[in-house]
This record gives C-alpha cells, sequence and structure tokens, in this order.
C-alpha cells in the first residue's frame, strides 16, 4: 500500500494548500480473484479497479496477433448522498459512464504495447465506491495498477516474457476555485469552480489527453498553463505512489 499527502493551510474547503494532492493511497491486490486490482484511495473518492485476463479479442482483432485492453465504469448505487439506480436496472448505460470508460481505456492503451501479449483481452472494471469528485482520474490512476499487476501475473505464468507497458499514466484534476490554481478538485470544489480540467498524462509529463471547460467564464492561456503545472507536479507524485505499490519503486 503507498499513500501521499501534504500539510498545509488555505482558503480551500478542505484546508489544502492550492498544490496539494487530497491523501492518496494505492491498494495492491484488493480483490482477491482478479489477476492484477487495486483499491485507489483520493480522499473520500474510493474506486475499486480489477483487471481480467481473457483468451479471447473482440472481432476486429481476429487472427492479427495483436490484444486489446478495455475498461467498463460504474457507480455503485450508494456512492453519493442519495441513492442512484443501477443503469443495468436501466437497461442501458448514460453517456457520461460510456464517456468516462472510453477515456480510462484510451489512456491505458496509450501505454501498453498492445502487440507483446498476444491476443488476449484485458479487460479493467472501475468500480466507484465512494464518489467526492474526480472519480475518473482515481480510475485511471488505479486502473495503471491493476494493469501492471495483472500483466506481471502473466509473466509468473508464463504467458509472456515481460510486462508490455511503455510508460505509466496517471490522471489528475485541476480547476480554478475562487480565483486560484488547485489541484485534484474533490466535489465541494468541483462543484463551485470557475473552470475545471482533467490530464491524462505520463509519469514525464507527456500528454495522453486533457478534457477542459469553463464553467462561467472563458480562462487565459497564462491560467491554463497553471493548471498544467500544477498537474504535471500531481501526476509525479502519482507515478511515485503507483512505483511503490507494485514495490518498483
Amino acid at each position: 500500500m503507498a499513500t501521499m499527502s501534504r500539510p498545509s493551510t488555505t482558503i480551500r474547503p478542505s484546508g489544502r494548500k492550492p498544490d496539494e494532492l487530497r491523501p492518496v493511497t494505492l491498494e495492491l491486490g484488493a480483490a482477491r480473484y482478479a489477476e492484477g486490482s487495486c483499491l485507489a484511495r483520493f480522499g473520500h473518492t474510493h474506486v475499486l479497479c480489477t483487471a481480467s485476463v481473457e483468451d479471447r479479442v473482440p472481432p476486429f482483432l481476429r487472427n492479427s496477433g495483436q490484444g486489446w485492453v478495455t475498461a467498463e465504469y460504474g457507480m455503485l448505487p450508494r456512492a453519493t448522498g442519495e441513492r442512484t439506480q443501477r443503469e443495468a436496472a436501466r437497461g442501458k448505460q448514460s453517456g457520461r459512464t460510456q464517456e468516462i470508460q472510453r477515456l480510462i481505456g484510451r489512456a491505458l492503451r496509450a501505454v501498453v504495447d498492445l502487440k507483446a501479449f498476444g491476443e488476449r483481452q484485458i479487460t479493467i472494471d472501475c468500480d466507484v465506491l465512494q464518489a467526492d469528485g474526480g472519480t475518473r482520474t482515481a480510475a485511471i490512476t488505479g486502473s495503471y495498477v491493476a494493469l501492471y499487476a495483472a500483466f506481471d501475473w502473466m509473466v509468473k505464468q508464463g504467458k509472456i516474457e515481460r510486462v508490455p507497458i511503455a510508460d505509466q499514466v496517471a490522471a489528475v484534476s485541476c480547476g480554478l476555485y475562487q480565483g486560484t490554481a488547485v489541484l485534484d478538485l474533490d466535489y465541494a470544489e468541483d462543484s463551485t469552480a470557475e473552470a475545471d480540467a482533467n490530464f491524462v498524462l505520463t509519469s514525464g509529463g507527456k500528454i495522453v489527453e486533457i478534457q477542459g471547460t469553463a464553467e462561467r467564464e472563458p480562462f487565459s492561456d497564462g491560467q491554463f498553463r497553471e493548471l498544467m503545472k500544477l498537474a504535471k507536479d500531481g501526476v509525479a507524485d502519482l507515478a511515485i505512489l503507483q512505483r511503490k505499490a507494485l514495490g518498483i519503486a
């Protein structure tokens, strides 16, 4: 298990400094039966990420010699203050759910050599146990740990020769709260922020994907650069925690 937090005081509802992550815990092996798993805790946001290895690929990859990494995402009915109906009971996934799980899959595939593990599919299931903002970024960060663990399991089973991951990937949110650029928004900040963005980056700060929105009025290039700097530093800290959780620090 790896954790990180920094002492601070500020105008933020949580009392954190603008550049401070919430207390973060990445617990490896949180699910007994999955080939790889990680319970990612970002403050009060808790996401269970499990990686399942299957000896099959989607139809469009059959006989290609290439593997696939995909993701599914969902929130438990009481992950928030009021119960929400299960999407399965409604008979369809929401657009938000589909968008988030596609984002998780893209983020992971960006750092994986898909040809290095044969015609196998690894499905990452991200189940939000408790939500307090930043569920998609916590899911991506925890999913990397679960995916690496699944590949490591495959190596130990003699199925592949090496872990086919070229770089680390993690994600964090940043936003403008009361005119200040802040890192890792919780719900109290996210719900009233003037702007917010999700940054998916490699451990070295290379961009995988950025989703940014002005909630009130447009923000400047200078403000975006402030958010980007916070995100790079935050992801660098998360990458350290990922390596510690995996025992490869």
